[in-house]
């Protein structure tokens, strides 16, 4: 499988950044490494997050890492990122 990230996602994942450095900018620089190394495990299991039904037929899925969700979909070979947000973020 290959790992690609939305344009979305990316900036989902610089804002995690921006929002948390201010107040530490270890626990801000961390906290987007573990999101990047989560998102690494999905290579080997694709089929971890739980799986979101509204979005059927793509296969759109849901993994949480700590606090923050971490939207995907399984295209083929790819693993498309589609979104990240903590979990107490109004969407």
């Amino acid at each position: 499988m290959r790992l690609e990230w939305t344009g979305r996602a990316s900036h989902d994942l610089t804002r995690v950044r921006d929002f948390l450095a201010p107040v530490n900018p270890t626990a801000a620089l961390k906290a987007v490494q573990v999101l990047r190394d989560a998102t690494l495990k999905l290579v080997d299991h694709p089929r971890i997050g739980r799986p979101i039904q509204r979005n059927l037929p793509r296969e759109v899925r849901r993994m949480i890492v700590g606090h923050y969700e971490i939207l995907y979909e399984i295209r083929g070979t790819t693993i498309l990122i589609l979104r990240v947000w903590h979990t107490r973020e109004d969407r």
